[in-house]
């Protein structure tokens, strides 16, 4: 299931609408264990229906990560849409990411989609534009506002959030489900313009949650 298609508009009929909630129910289950890539006949199953009839809903693969993901996907919008309002860009653009990353963090389905790009998703290529769009207002008022460096560019900070996102899966399944604030509050205080005192969440990984770590970031997802 590849290539663009429209976002699937859910049938009228009841046993259809039946149907396209069991797979768009099913299909939120597996990607949240198994990422975007999961079989679908895995999801077919899981919602007990052919093959055929989840083709017939959803013809592509992106089709039904656009179904399943929509809500969020705009959710995520409205969020940085709040912080480009807010009078101070630093607090805005700390209480974004953090809200950004709780979403990460919620399944590996949904890490999946917003740490890379899946063609054919309309509504992931709009947030894909808006949070960057985000990101270089809050870092430009930031900067004019004399609390985000000067040097750092949205390039810079958006290569290393899309790591540290990506490393929240193996992070969260080696300690806990918000071993992620760490290492998101180091990254913020290497974007401020004065020396940060912020005093690091949660508890150090010691040596043996890091080997679990990277052994979780060597397998294939």
């Amino acid at each position: 299931m590849t290539g663009d298609s429209p976002r699937a508009t859910p049938p009228r009929r009841r046993d259809a609408r039946r149907n396209w909630d069991l797979l768009v129910d099913a299909a939120r289950e597996v990607f949240a264990e198994q990422g975007l890539e999961a079989p679908l006949d895995v999801i077919a199953r899981r919602a007990g229906v052919g093959n055929a009839t989840l083709y017939r809903n959803f013809p592509t693969r992106a089709a039904l990560v656009d179904a399943v993901f929509h809500d969020l996907l705009t959710g995520t919008m409205a969020a940085g849409d709040q912080a480009r309002t807010a009078p101070d860009a630093w607090a805005a653009l700390n209480e974004y990411l953090r809200a950004v990353f709780v979403t990460l963090a919620a399944d590996r389905g949904t890490n999946d989609l917003m740490t890379t790009r899946l063609e054919g998703v309309d509504a992931l290529r709009a947030v894909h534009a808006h949070n960057r769009e985000t990101m270089d207002i809050l870092l430009s008022r930031g900067r004019a506002q004399g609390t985000v460096r000067a040097d750092a560019t949205t390039e810079d900070v958006l290569f290393a959030l899309a790591a540290l996102g990506r490393a929240i899966p193996a992070l969260t399944t080696a300690t806990t489900p918000d071993a992620w604030r760490r290492p998101l509050t180091l990254l913020l205080d290497g974007l401020r313009a004065a020396p940060a005192t912020t005093p690091l969440p949660d508890a150090a990984l010691t040596a043996g949650q890091l080997g679990e770590v990277l052994g979780e970031l060597g397998r294939k997802r």
